[in-house]
């Protein structure tokens, strides 16, 4: 896989993160890295039907050197498209600010790990908590992202 970006990539077409989006890449993430005081990541995942590049704006964490998403779609029933394109397909392009690169996505499953991020995540963003309530008996993945050399 290149270095190089994936190209072309499409916006999420929901207005507002489309918008969020397109505030963040003309601004290298100065306007967008934190949105409502929270910060966050473009990540751009291929789809697994489509083969489509798609870009998304999440809310995301640090644990090291690597990045953590919570799956949570506000605590719907079913998992975030962004999520299952992910399982599909792993390779990930990443925009954190102005900085871009390649990263994998894990889906961390060992219950004492999950526990962690998730703790980490909810001091992020506290809501997560209520979520997994409303998505019971669906349990809200948690995701590691470990940047490509």
């Amino acid at each position: 896989m290149s270095s190089a970006a994936p190209s072309p990539i499409h916006d999420s077409p929901t207005p507002f993160v489309r918008e969020h989006i397109e505030r963040y890449v003309a601004t290298n993430g100065e306007d967008g890295h934190l949105w409502r005081g929270l910060p966050c990541l473009l990540v751009t995942v291929k789809g697994k039907s489509s083969g489509k590049w798609t870009r998304s704006a999440l809310i995301y964490g640090r644990d090291g050197d690597d990045l953590v998403l919570i799956a949570s779609k506000g605590g719907a029933p079913d998992n975030p498209v962004w999520l299952d394109n992910m399982l599909a397909n792993p390779d990930v392009w990443l925009q954190v600010v102005a900085d871009q690169f390649w990263a994998t996505a894990h889906v961390v499953d060992e219950p004492a790990e999950r526990a962690r991020l998730w703790s980490i995540m909810k001091t992020i963003f506290p809501q997560y908590d209520e979520y997994e309530a409303k998505a019971a008996p669906r349990v809200i993945p948690v995701v590691r992202l470990v940047r490509r050399a």
